[in-house]
């Protein structure tokens, strides 16, 4: 059965599954490997049948659960270079021919999928988002950037499914308890997309073809998932598409499975 699923998406920790012609991988693990194994039986599948994990950057609410999961079940692990250089601190050992380096803007086929990484804004050691080919279907997963340049905004467009970083509403960051340094971090161009970004970046790339959006990575101080989805569907709205008809809109859950969608 091919489908996409979000295991569960927030500042705290990201992991998402997907499956397709009998290929399973995980795009980041961004919890505990015990954390990750529940989340897995929870949409009914086994980690011993995973395939490789993707990753598109180090930091720890995306690879938390990497070196645990790739020696429990001998997985592949898929990263740039950069990534891999930045990984070697916080996975512990792992097997030689589990690593596995793919090239940032260059595809990458994997079994039945061809995976575009591409390069995002964020600070990271190289980080990227993925693309997904997959038969007739196009899947843009897009988190932690502080923008979206015209590349990217090139390269997303024409997907069926799109996982769409809207990590924080701006006036909340402003007034929120975040150390200054911190929120500037945040809003800067290295940081994450504010929910207003995410929309903007929608509304270029969506063509009203009932696509799935799903809202991703909020931030559990500066957004919540009412005003992340509200910012985002009246924008769209605004500029004449109708959320309840054109597409699919919803936000991904922070701590359990959501947005599961059979391809």
């Amino acid at each position: 059965m091919d489908r996409f699923a979000i295991l569960s998406s927030g500042s705290s920790g990201n992991c998402l599954f997907l499956e397709y012609k009998g290929s399973k991988i995980l795009i980041d693990a961004g919890f505990s490997g015990k954390r990750i194994e529940y989340l897995l039986t929870e949409i009914g599948e086994n980690p011993k049948e995973l395939d490789a994990v993707f990753v598109t950057h180090e930091h720890a609410d995306h690879s938390k659960g990497l070196g645990t999961l790739s020696r429990r079940y001998n997985l592949p692990i898929y990263a740039n270079a950069g990534t891999w250089k930045a990984l070697d601190k916080h996975c512990g050992r792992i097997k030689e021919e589990n690593i596995k380096l793919f090239d940032t803007g260059k595809f990458v086929s994997f079994k039945s999928m061809d995976i575009l990484p591409i390069k995002i804004h964020h600070d990271a050691n190289e980080p990227v988002g993925f693309i997904f080919y997959l038969g007739n279907k196009k899947i843009t997963l897009l988190t932690d950037t502080g923008i979206v340049d015209e590349k990217m905004a090139y390269e997303i467009k024409g997907s069926d499914i799109y996982y769409m970083e809207a990590n924080h509403d701006l006036e909340a960051l402003k007034r929120g308890p975040y150390p200054y340094p911190l929120k500037l971090r945040v809003m800067s161009n290295m940081g994450h997309l504010s929910n207003d970004q995410s929309a903007e970046v929608l509304a270029d790339a969506l063509e009203g073809k009932r696509e799935h959006v799903f809202l991703g990575h909020l931030s559990e101080t500066n957004n919540t998932p009412e005003l992340s989805r509200l910012t985002v569907d009246n924008y769209l709205t605004s500029l004449g598409l109708d959320t309840k008809k054109d597409i699919h809109l919803d936000v991904a859950d922070r701590h359990n499975p959501s947005g599961i969608v059979l391809l």
